[in-house]
């Protein structure tokens, strides 16, 4: 792990960082914050967090600018038009779809997401993406099992 890993959140692992104050998704944010790694986002998880916070807690609003800013969370650009149209034939729904792709796009090492439905669980992707795919709790235990092999002697 000679650079940052580089961890791509879907808007569930977002939502979920901000939203509890313990789990996976919480933990992700602060090594953020710390620098340890590079968080990524694409534009419709911009759009998507903002309308689920406008309807769940509409004063808390202004704090998702302050925790993108602090966690560093970049936000990606939109998917090239082949990257989409691979992203289409591996999720069935077209939003799940332009976020994949925007992730596709990063080079990024993990994807994480709390739909297991679209994501976690769906093996055509897990089995076709250049990354791996998995909640916050298993990107955590990825990156711990990174930080033990540098640990262990050659």
């Amino acid at each position: 792990m000679a650079t940052k890993p580089r961890i791509f959140l879907d808007t569930s692992a977002i939502f979920a960082g901000i939203w509890s104050e313990t789990g996976g998704g919480r933990m992700l944010l602060r090594l953020g914050e710390a620098g340890a790694i590079v968080l990524l986002t694409s534009p419709l998880g911009v759009a998507e967090l903002e309308a689920a916070f406008r309807a769940k807690a509409p004063r808390v609003l202004g704090t998702l600018a302050l925790v993108f800013d602090r966690a560093g969370i970049e936000v990606t650009g939109h998917p090239s038009g082949e990257l989409r149209k691979r992203a289409d034939r591996l999720v069935d729904h077209p939003g799940d779809a332009q976020i994949l792709g925007s992730a596709w796009e990063e080079d990024i090492d993990f994807f994480v997401s709390l739909d297991r439905k679209h994501f976690v669980d769906n093996q055509r992707l897990v089995d076709n993406v250049p990354f791996l795919v998995g909640t916050p709790g298993d990107c955590l235990a990825w990156i711990r099992e990174k930080l033990r092999g540098l640990a262990d002697p050659p």
